[in-house]
């Protein structure tokens, strides 16, 4: 049975708040903006929102990961050459070691052609340069779960509870329950623990978040 305490296998890095950052290559303007996202849903909101805010640019290009590892992702060219925008933007990301971020990079057309090479430097170092900026943040994923138990099993679903590093608050009623916020990598532990100290007679619920 694990009881292991944090580590730093179970918390990632993203960024605070939004931050921007420009360059200008051969009367090219690159606007690159970045922030912290928890969702695809939210985004493409940010993304629709520089879209409104820069509607006469010709490229809104971007980057995206999200969770623990960063293993969703999803990147964009918006019309630029296959891989010289939105791949880029991604091996920035992956550079930075941050998740849960979005790199969007507005582009203005000076007029001149970079070419396929200098194009592609040229999103990657936006990207560098507002994420080189932008202040970080770590975050712990957490969960939300309801455990169930006896009130003969108070003490001791109290003591795995401390255990697993949760907050909880007991509600009674016929039977006792607790709300819990716990870290996510603990739950394992939990279900395992409640088993195992309480001979199954307690068990826990996800909370739903819709």
């Amino acid at each position: 049975m694990s009881e292991r305490g944090s580590d730093s296998t179970d918390t990632y890095v993203t960024v605070a708040g939004e931050t921007r950052a420009e360059i200008t290559i051969k009367r090219s303007v690159f606007i690159a903006c970045t922030r912290s996202v928890e969702t695809r849903e939210a985004a493409n909101v940010y993304l629709e929102s520089l879209r409104r805010e820069f509607p006469d640019a010709v490229h809104h290009c971007f980057a995206w990961r999200l969770g623990l590892h960063g293993f969703e992702y999803r990147m964009s060219d918006d019309g630029e050459p296959s891989g010289t925008a939105g791949k880029p933007i991604l091996f920035a990301l992956q550079r930075a070691g941050v998740s849960d971020t979005i790199v969007v990079v507005v582009r203005y057309f000076g007029g001149t052609k970079l070419g396929v090479g200098p194009l592609a430097r040229a999103y990657g170092e936006s990207a560098r340069d507002v994420l080189e900026r932008a202040p970080r943040i770590v975050v712990r994923p957490t969960i939300s779960v309801r455990v169930h138990c006896s009130y003969d099993d108070v003490s001791t679903v109290t003591d795995v509870l401390q255990a697993v590093e949760a907050t909880f608050a007991p509600v009674y009623s016929d039977a006792v329950s607790f709300d819990v916020t716990m870290p996510l990598s603990r739950l394992t532990d939990l279900a395992s623990m409640l088993a195992d100290r309480t001979n199954g007679r307690a068990g826990y619920s996800k909370v739903s978040t819709e």
